[in-house]
């Protein structure tokens, strides 16, 4: 749904998208344990997520307006605000859970309230009409940059493949096949979120004194020895390698948003969409029930070593992005 977000956050140019997200998501899902059936409960799922997908575009493309040096940390610090939220997520509603229970996690939706009351009254309106442009020269504006741009999507799709899909699937491995307690299994997951937000941090920084497509192509070919460390070696050196592999492949993440916004700056929104939620959710949808087919057919260590080899077709494609 975040292409249809960012394509009406592009035309209508009000700010409730970014400022209502946080409260309605919050609200949503932090009262998933109120469902009195398994009907409600996906209705609830839905409209919490149309909250994540109403303020990602739109809150992204506010994240740059205006600054016309060091972009690159801007985005950083905003997209690896959101993965290390993403990072302390189980940790937090796991707390919430077990301190009152899981009918009352509704209490959890203070922080994303919180949140929306400060956009609604800080947020920066539209001020001007730098970017209202008609719906036929949207559509130029796209097809003149439409290579570059599919280039950076399947960039970002190849990431999202290993990225996801190890966030749903490490721990279970961890657990299972190397006999780790289900809390230390998930505090190396949080700790794999939590690096990976560091990488885009830092991806972030490097791409406003490198270029972003340099990051991009080190990012690809940096990723691969570090994760085939992680699944080839056993202790330390192992989840070393998991941790400093998904530091690296998520050096990208800030870079693919702002050089596409770069490219199409009249439709920010739209293709903050594309390179974020678009993205991520298509590649969880092929490969998270893939790997699980995989899996069961073989082996979980075989099936995510396997994922771990995608960067390396991203680095040839990456090597076609324009200088």
């Amino acid at each position: 749904m975040q292409p249809l977000y960012g394509y009406l956050s592009d035309r209508l140019h009000t700010r409730l998208f970014a400022a209502l997200g946080p409260a309605i998501a919050g609200l949503f899902i932090s009262s998933l344990g109120l469902a009195p059936s398994y009907g409600w409960l996906l209705l609830m799922v839905a409209l919490g997520g149309a909250g994540v997908a109403a303020f990602h575009p739109q809150a992204s493309s506010h994240a740059t307006a205006g600054i016309e040096e060091n972009r690159g940390h801007a985005m950083a610090v905003f997209i690896s605000s959101g993965t290390l939220g993403f990072a302390c997520g189980p940790t937090y509603f796991s707390a919430i859970t077990g301190w009152l229970g899981l009918r009352t996690t509704y209490w959890a939706a203070l922080p994303g309230l919180a949140v929306s009351s400060l956009l609604i009254f800080y947020l920066p309106a539209f001020s001007d009409n730098k970017y209202k442009v008609s719906h036929e020269d949207r559509r130029e504006a796209l097809r003149a940059v439409w290579k570059p741009l599919a280039i950076l999507y399947a960039l970002v799709f190849i990431r999202s493949i290993v990225q996801v899909t190890f966030a749903q699937f490490i721990a279970l491995y961890l657990h299972r096949e190397r006999g780790y307690s289900i809390a230390a299994a998930s505090l190396t997951l949080s700790l794999f979120l939590a690096f990976g937000a560091l990488g885009g941090f830092l991806g972030g920084h490097f791409s406003d004194r490198f270029g972003g497509r340099r990051i991009i192509i080190l990012s690809m070919a940096g990723s691969v020895p570090f994760l085939a460390l992680f699944f080839l070696t056993q202790g330390l050196l192992s989840i070393a390698g998991l941790f400093l592999g998904g530091l690296i492949l998520l050096f990208t993440v800030p870079v693919n948003v702002l050089m596409a916004q770069d490219l199409v700056p009249s439709q920010a929104g739209t293709v903050s969409a594309l390179m974020m939620g678009f993205a991520w959710g298509a590649a969880g949808l092929v490969f998270i029930p893939l790997t699980g087919l995989m899996a069961d057919l073989f082996s979980l260590h075989h099936a995510l070593l396997a994922l771990a080899a995608f960067p390396i077709l991203g680095f040839f494609l990456s090597l076609k992005l324009p200088r």
